[in-house]
Formats: C-alpha cells, structure tokens, sequence
C-alpha cells in the first residue's frame, strides 16, 4: 500500500446511476488527478437529496444534506477539489416540491470551499420527452413500487427542476452536462450498462495517462450510517484504501 498525500479531493453525490458507476468514477478522478484522492460520496439507489429513503423496503440511507459527509469535510484540511453532483430527480417521485428540491441542492454547493471545480449532469429530459403515461407508469412501479407518478404533471415539474439547476449550476460557474437520450434504453433513468464508460468519460473528461483500475469492490453495506431492517448500522470510514493510497469514504 502506497503512503502518498491525496492529490484531489472528490465529493461524489447522486443516488443509483453514481452508485452502480462508483468505481469507473473513481478511475477517471484519480486519473484527472494524477496522484491518490481523497473521495468523500454519499450514493445509494434510489437516495434523496434531503430525507431518509429506502431501498427494496430493507435498506435505509440519510439524505444527502443530512449525512456526515459534510462535517467530515469541515474537519478536513484544505485540498484542490472536484465535485460531482449528479442524479437529482429521485426526489421527483417522492412528492417533494421543486423549490425544496433545488434548495438541497444548493445548500450542498454552499458547503463546498471556494475554488471547488463543479460538474452537474442535468435531467435527463430528452429520454423523458419521449415517454408516455404508460411507459412511465411501468417504469415507476418497477423502480419506485409504492410511488405514483402522474403525467404529465412531473414531466411538467422536471422541466421546472431542471430549469433551477441550470440557474443554480450557472452561478456557481459549474460544468452543466446535457444528458442524450441514447444515454438510455427502456429504463428512462439509468444509464445503459454499454454507455457507462462512454458517458462517464463526458462527463469527467481528463488529458492524463491511464491508471490502475481500483481493482477492489466497494463493501456494500459500507455507508457510516444506515438502517437494515430498522436497525441502526455504522461504518468506520474510509471504506477502502487502494494501492495507490487512495481512501474512499461512504456516507
């Protein structure tokens, strides 16, 4: 195991497609980087940006401003950093209000230092632009069961969120990334399993040279805090160190 001081720090923030995606993401940051990182991610299928939610019924993580991810960043020294904010719409069909989804979202650039490099994939709103009522009623019962999803209304209020990011990420002078349709299939949010690395490399390009792959598997239930079946779970951070002395945290 190598000791070396992180060149880069990467928040890393999203729900299912950022989870899936972690360890591609992680490559391409520590190849951006050209030494170790420090990375810091709250991820998770189906995460919200402000409240507890759950996975399958069984797996439960903090919102995203709620996690300790960010005391742990207000205790850690100052480090050139990248942040990667990716993934808002789950909260879409949670039924919470644009306005209070675009104010977790902001709160949590607020908390980022100054100087930190910003990229934000957006909606995917031309893969949803394609959708019917039926389509989305389907994929809404395979991926959120539970939860309605009248449209055209949340087409409607996607629209509306995405507008909001796009102001939030242009004041913050943050990389906006357009998502293509062809990023998806059948499923209207998560990425092609074939796009992955392509659409990865977009949205994080970088000039250095290749790096080891992390060669290792994130635990799965690594979070510091969550909740199986009702019962409270903490995990000592960093989930994993690699051999290149990077240390990656989960929140």
């Amino acid at each position: 195991m190598v000791d070396r001081e992180p060149a880069l720090r990467a928040v890393l923030l999203g729900a299912s497609n950022l989870k899936i995606s972690l360890p591609l993401v992680l490559d391409l940051v520590r190849r951006r980087a050209g030494g170790p990182v420090e990375a810091l991610a709250a991820c998770g299928h189906g995460r919200s940006w402000g409240a507890w939610s759950s996975f399958l019924y069984v797996r439960h993580l903090p919102g995203i401003t709620q996690c300790g991810l960010w005391e742990e960043l207000r205790g850690r020294p100052p480090l050139p950093t990248l942040a990667l904010l990716t993934d808002v719409g789950n909260d879409l069909v949670y039924g919470a209000p644009v306005e209070r989804i675009a104010g977790w979202v902001e709160a949590c650039l607020d908390r980022l230092g100054p100087g930190t490099e910003i990229v934000m994939p957006l909606l995917p709103l031309a893969r949803l632009e394609r959708l019917s009522g039926l389509q989305v009623r389907l994929a809404a019962s395979v991926l959120f069961p539970g939860r309605p999803a009248p449209w055209p209304a949340l087409l409607d209020r996607a629209r509306e969120l995405d507008e909001r990011l796009r102001r939030i990420g242009g004041e913050r002078g943050a990389r906006l990334v357009e998502p293509a349709a062809g990023w998806y299939g059948l499923d209207p949010i998560h990425l092609r399993r074939r796009a992955r690395r392509e659409v990865w490399a977009h949205v994080l390009p970088t000039l250095s040279g290749p790096v080891p792959p992390a060669g290792r598997r994130l635990p799965l239930l690594g979070a510091a805090e969550s909740r199986l079946f009702g019962a409270t779970l903490r995990r000592t951070q960093p989930a994993l160190r690699l051999p290149d002395g990077s240390a990656v945290s989960l929140f």
